[in-house]
């Protein structure tokens, strides 16, 4: 089992793509810490997930494509878009990964790949927000058409409804 984390707006919209996700064993929503400047606690999640079964690049894709990843860093800021990587490989096919896939997008990319450092929990009342009520506003507004966006686009990838 592999894991990589992921920040990008709000860890309930980031979890609830991630759990629809072949591959992905379990998704933990909460805060993460990196190095200075981004040693600030954002939102964000840790996926623990099959490398057979889904490649990092594939996760990667998904997460740009499902948050404003062009949104500029903000030191202080709850919100980042970045990768927290677990090891130099990681850092590496990462870094490579969004310069080729920065050229699919309109403005460039400000995702960060970042070196992992600490991680803490939200509140048990936050986690599986989406699997726990679909049908609660903020799901039907946010998350709902980033579900769908990914049944269209990573059809083979996600689970089955």
């Amino acid at each position: 089992m592999e894991k990589i984390g992921f920040g990008g707006g709000c860890h309930w919209c980031t979890e609830g793509v991630f759990q629809a996700i072949r591959g992905v064993q379990q998704v933990d929503q909460g805060f993460i810490r990196s190095d200075a400047p981004a040693d600030t606690w954002a939102e964000a999640v840790v996926i623990h997930f099959d490398a057979a079964q889904i490649d990092l690049a594939t996760l990667l894709e998904i997460h740009l494509r499902t948050h404003s990843a062009a949104k500029p860093f903000v030191p202080g800021g709850k919100y980042r878009t970045a990768a927290y990587t677990f090891n130099d490989a990681q850092a590496s096919m990462l870094e490579g990964a969004i310069s080729s896939l920065a050229l699919a997008f309109d403005k460039p990319l400000s995702t960060t790949v970042l070196p992992f450092r600490e991680f803490k929990p939200s509140d048990a009342r936050y986690q599986n927000y989406y699997a726990t009520d679909p049908q609660r506003p903020f799901c039907k507004r946010y998350i709902d058409p980033k579900l769908a966006y990914i049944r269209k686009n990573f059809a083979k990838v996600t689970r089955s409804v």
